[in-house]
C-alpha cells in the first residue's frame, strides 16, 4: 500500500516512519528543501526516542521516501495525509491556510480516486472547507475525479508518540464513504491485529474528539493545581488528596499530578481553538476559560515562591533551572512555564543558568546569552541562590544532595513538580518548597 504524508513535523514523521514501519511505501512530503535534504541524510529535526533509528532504517530498506513536489507521488498513491501545520491565529482559532494549500494542491493534480485524510488538528467543520477547496480546483479544470476525505486525530504523546502509534489505545476516524471506511480499515489492521480497535464516526464528530480529549487532560491538570494550591493555604497534602481522589474508578489516577502548569504544542492551543470555536457559534466554554485562566496564573507560581522566600529581593541573584522542555522526553518548549519563569527572572535583574539533556539548542536559539547554560545537572547548581526543578526528567530524580548543598550558595530548593521528599531534602540541610503541600 502507498501513501503519502504531507508536513515532515512532529506528527507527519512519526506517522510516516510508523507506516512504512509495517510495510507500506511511505512518500514524506514538505515544501521545505532544507529539512528535506536533511531527512534524506538521515538528520532528524526533531527529538522522539527511537524516531531517528526507524526513519534511518526504512529509508535505507526503500520504504520511507522524502520529496518536496506532492505532484510527483500523488497519482501512485492510495492515501494523502495531511499533517501540516495549524497555527494559533491572534485571536486563538487554528490557522488553517497550510491544510487548505494542501487540498488546493492535490485538486490541481489528481487524476484518480484518492482519499484525503486530515491529521492536524483542526476546528471542527474544516474536512468540508477541504473538500470544498479540492472540489473547486476539479471544478477549473473541468474533470470529475471522484475523492474522499476523513478525519484521523493523532493522540500521540511527545516522547512515547512510537509506542503510541504502534500500539494506540484507539484509532479516531471520521469519514463520510464506505469506500473511505474501507481504505482507512485496511491501513490500521496490521497495527491492530489482536483487538481491532478503530472506532469509525462521523467526520464532525471525529474533529470534535480531538479538542474534547486534550480539554479534558488540561482541565484535569488545572483542577488539581487549584486544589493544590488551596491545600497549601488549609495546611492539607495534594499528594494524600490525590490518592485519595484517584483510588475512585469514576475519577482514576492519571493526569491529577499538580505543578507549574501545561505546556506543549497541543493543550495550550487546543483549549484555546476550542474556546474560540464556541464563539463563533455563540456559546461560552465557562469551564475551559477557567482552565486556561488556572493554567496561566500556574506558570507563576515558581517565581511567586522565590520572590516570596527573598521578600521580593531577587536583583542580583544566581538562579539555577533543572529542565526546559515543557515535559521530558522531549526537546519542545512551546508554551512551556520554563519561559514564563526565565522572562520573569530577567526582568527581576536575575543571572539564570539553565540545563536540560535535550532542549539546550532550543534554548539557546530562543535567549542566545542572556542566560548562562550548565554541562550537567551539578555545575548549574554551582553558587546558585535557589535550584528551581521545571521538568521532571529521569537524571534529576536521584541527585546527591550533599554535593548539591556544597556546590549552592544558598541551599534552596523549589520542586515545580513535586517529585522530591521534603524529608530527605531537610535532612541534608536544604530548603524545600513545592506546591500544595
Amino acid at each position: 500500500m502507498k501513501i503519502a504524508i504531507v508536513g515532515t513535523g512532529y506528527v507527519g514523521l512519526v506517522t510516516g516512519a510508523c507506516f512504512a514501519e509495517m510495510g507500506m511505501e511511505v512518500y514524506c512530503v514538505d515544501v521545505d528543501k532544507t529539512k528535506i535534504e536533511n531527512l534524506k541524510k538521515g538528520i532528524i529535526p526533531i527529538f522522539e526516542p527511537g524516531l531517528e533509528e526507524m526513519a534511518s532504517r526504512n529509508a535505507q530498506a526503500g520504504r520511507l521516501k522524502f520529496t518536496t513536489a506532492l505532484r510527483e507521488c500523488i497519482n501512485d498513491v492510495e492515501v494523502i495525509f495531511s499533517a501540516v501545520g495549524t497555527p494559533p491565529d491572534e485571536d486563538g482559532s487554528a490557522d488553517l491556510k497550510y491544510v487548505l494549500e494542501v487540498a488546493r494542491e492535490i485538486g490541481r493534480s489528481m487524476n484518480k480516486y484518492l482519499l484525503l485524510v486530515t491529521k492536524s488538528t483542526v476546528p471542527v467543520g474544516t474536512a468540508q472547507k477541504v473538500k470544498q477547496t479540492i472540489q473547486e480546483e476539479l471544478d477549473k479544470r473541468n474533470v470529475n475525479i471522484e475523492f474522499d476525505i476523513a478525519s484521523n486525530p493523532e493522540f500521540l504523546k511527545e516522547g512515547a508518540a512510537i509506542k503510541d502509534f504502534m500500539s494506540p489505545d484507539r484509532v479516531v476516524v471520521g469519514v463520510e464513504s464506505e469506500r473511505a471506511e474501507k481504505v482507512m480499515s485496511k491501513l490500521y489492521r496490521p497495527f491492530l491485529l489482536n483487538n481491532f480497535r478503530v472506532i469509525f464516526m462521523d467526520v464532525p464528530s471525529a474533529e470534535m474528539t480531538k479538542y474534547a480529549a486534550n480539554a479534558m487532560l488540561a482541565t484535569r491538570i488545572s483542577f488539581m493545581n487549584d486544589i493544590a494550591n488551596l491545600c497549601e493555604i488549609v495546611g492539607a497534602d495534594v499528594n494524600m488528596v490525590r490518592k485519595g481522589i484517584g483510588s475512585d474508578g469514576r475519577i482514576g489516577s492519571r493526569f491529577l499530578y499538580p505543578g507549574c502548569g501545561y505546556g506543549g504544542s497541543c493543550f495550550p492551543k487546543d483549549v484555546k481553538a476550542l474556546i474560540r470555536t464556541a464563539q463563533e457559534n455563540n456559546y461560552t466554554m465557562r469551564i475551559l476559560q477557567a482552565v486556561e485562566e488556572v493554567n496561566e496564573k500556574q506558570k507563576n507560581i515558581l517565581f511567586h515562591k522565590l520572590e516570596n522566600h527573598f521578600k521580593g529581593d531577587l536583583n542580583g541573584k544566581r538562579i539555577a533551572l533543572w529542565g526546559l522542555a515543557f515535559k521530558p522526553e522531549t526537546d519542545d518548549m512551546r508554551e512551556a512555564p520554563s519561559l514564563v519563569l526565565i522572562e520573569k527572572l530577567l526582568a527581576a535583574g536575575c543571572r539564570v543558568t539553565t540545563y536540560d539533556p535535550a532542549a539546550m539548542e532550543e534554548a539557546k536559539r530562543l535567549y542566545g546569552d542572556k542566560i548562562h547554560y550548565g554541562k550537567d545537572i551539578y555545575e548549574t547548581a554551582v553558587d546558585a541562590d535557589a535550584l528551581i526543578l521545571v521538568t521532571e526528567w529521569k537524571e534529576f530524580r536521584l541527585p546527591s544532595w550533599q554535593v548539591v548543598k556544597r556546590l549552592m550558595a544558598t541551599p534552596l530548593i523549589l520542586d515545580g513538580r513535586n517529585i522530591y521528599d521534603p524529608r530527605e531534602l531537610e535532612e541534608n540541610g536544604l530548603v524545600y518548597h513545592c506546591i500544595g503541600r
